[in-house]
């Protein structure tokens, strides 16, 4: 196993650290803008599908509506 020769300085330590947060920002920024330009319907380079809640039936049970009409 690797084993390092010297100790890294604090300042070498602070500029990674910060670096590595910083990474993290970004990343929480760009996944923020994207939900909300999908919550809002602005956006323009992501493609999904939409389902109007009448349509969805999730894993429900929905009633067939021919049987009903026959009774």
């Amino acid at each position: 196993m690797a084993v390092p020769k010297k100790r890294t300085s604090a300042s070498k330590k602070r500029i990674r650290k910060n670096f590595w947060k910083r990474k993290g920002y970004w990343a929480a920024l760009k996944a923020f803008s994207l939900g909300k330009s999908l919550s809002t319907g602005t956006s323009k380079s992501f493609v999904y599908a939409t389902l109007s809640p009448a349509t969805s039936k999730g894993f429900g049970y929905a009633p067939n509506k021919d049987k009903q009409n026959k009774n």
